[in-house]
């Protein structure tokens, strides 16, 4: 079953309030608090259809911006604006002719010839916690912004559930992974805890980083824990388990093949990447993130979610984006597109960056960006993307998009379609009503090669 346990972190919204998160899902003793009896589940769920055999992408590393990326101050900037819109950074040229992006984005700008940025994504909900919610499910909130549970999707699933659930594993990890700690709406809704994430509730830029979650009991020798599991085995050829409980001694299975999987347990292991490659990506929460991400799909992970804070930039912004933000996530993108393409894997893997809304077009009194849904950008790259191109435009302000405006349920739709999953097909909800994996939209025009 579940089991939430939340605390209180080091970053907070414009509202006040702290955002919580869970730590762990619990589990038994055999375990040590790991939950994958549940989350294997969806492994099984999915036979694989001929429209996910012939999809280009395998899996997907999903980067979330939490709080909002300024669009002007990056990849939409606006020279000829007046100062209170342009804001203080400069443009500069990229590899592509004509494209220009803020002078903090120099690592995405040597090779957006990789990638395609959208800049016409555009909804109408500008709170934090209901459009991070509106985006991982395309379902409009039930619950105001400021509201905090953990998960915040209690109902509709999240587009990583849908993901692990429609491809399953392709390997020993998990088919959902959040990291370094929970997605606010990151849930499995009312498809059930098997289908939740598994979290990395760690920095993996940290020296000491490590996947708790994989350790064994204390006291609990290796020897003692196979006794425990042939004792299990025994039992259970006594008795044979059916229905439900079946399904659940299999899932426990692999759980326990899980923490004593070497191949499984490797995966997780950053440290040992050499130097050069950690520090491409920048030694810090979002690129080391974002390289255990290429580690984890490599290994057969199909989702992974990177929650990426502190973008909510109202008051005094500037330092904060050119220090703190705008550039580690510039690496970390930049590098983590290189070294999947190094290693073949980023016509296999589909890579977005984004984050639940944009900002304001003009500066406030505070020397700070507001809420703004009205326009934002999204990067996409590998796993079937067109790369290359800038699709969509706003307007002189980067207030509004004047071409090609794409929603959320188009943005669902084209990343569950790279990835052979069939945006109709429905799920009974409680009530036994029809949930469609995706609610309309279209296919985003031009991305998909």
């Amino acid at each position: 079953m579940l089991n939430f346990r939340f605390r209180g972190e080091g970053h907070r919204f414009c509202d006040g309030l702290t955002r919580r998160q869970t730590l762990r899902l619990g589990a038994t003793g055999l375990f040590g608090g790991l939950t994958l009896p549940q989350l294997l589940q969806a492994e099984a769920a999915s036979k694989g259809s001929e429209q996910q055999r012939n999809a280009k992408a395998k899996a997907c590393i999903f980067i979330f911006l939490e709080g909002g990326p300024p669009q002007q101050d990056m990849w939409d900037p606006k020279p000829d604006a007046p100062s209170e819109i342009r804001g203080p950074f400069n443009p500069i040229a990229t590899k592509l002719p004509g494209v220009i992006f803020t002078e903090h984005c120099k690592e995405c700008a040597k090779i957006n010839d990789k990638f395609t940025v959208v800049r016409s994504h555009s909804h109408n909900d500008n709170g934090h916690s209901t459009g991070y919610h509106y985006v991982m499910t395309g379902r409009r909130p039930t619950f105001a912004d400021g509201e905090h549970p953990i998960p915040t999707n209690e109902l509709y699933p999240s587009l990583g559930s849908i993901i692990g659930r429609e491809l399953g594993s392709s390997g020993t990890v998990p088919p959902y992974i959040n990291m370094p700690h929970h997605m606010s709406a990151g849930g499995p809704g009312f498809y059930g805890a098997e289908y939740a994430p598994f979290v990395i509730e760690a920095d993996p830029s940290q020296p000491d980083f490590e996947v708790k979650d994989l350790g064994r009991v204390d006291g609990l020798s290796e020897q003692r824990s196979e006794l425990r599991q042939r004792l299990l085995s025994g039992l259970e050829q006594r008795r044979p388990r059916i229905g439900r409980a079946a399904a659940m001694s299999t899932y426990y299975s692999k759980a326990y093949d899980l923490i004593t999987s070497p191949a499984a347990r490797k995966a997780f292991q950053i440290q040992t990447e050499p130097t050069s490659v950690r520090e491409s990506y920048g030694m810090t929460q979002i690129g080391q993130s974002a390289l255990l991400g290429r580690r984890l799909v490599e290994a057969g992970c199909r989702f992974v979610g990177i929650d990426g804070p502190g973008w909510d930039v109202h008051f005094n912004c500037f330092p904060s984006l050119q220090g703190d933000l705008i550039p580690p996530a510039d690496k970390a993108f930049a590098a983590l597109i290189m070294d999947l393409e190094q290693r073949g894997l980023l016509d296999s893997t589909l890579v977005v960056m984004m984050g639940e809304m944009g900002r304001t077009p003009r500066v406030n009194a505070q020397a700070g960006r507001d809420h703004w849904s009205m326009a934002q950008c999204i990067l996409f790259a590998g796993g079937g993307v067109k790369p290359g191109q800038i699709i969509g435009a706003t307007d002189k302000q980067a207030a509004a998009p004047i071409s090609d405006p794409v929603s959320i349920s188009d943005l669902l739709r084209t990343i569950h379609t790279l990835l052979g999953i069939d945006s109709d097909k429905e799920y009974p909800d409680p009530l036994g009503r029809p949930v469609p994996i995706v609610n309309g939209g279209k296919l985003i025009p031009g991305l998909i090669a």
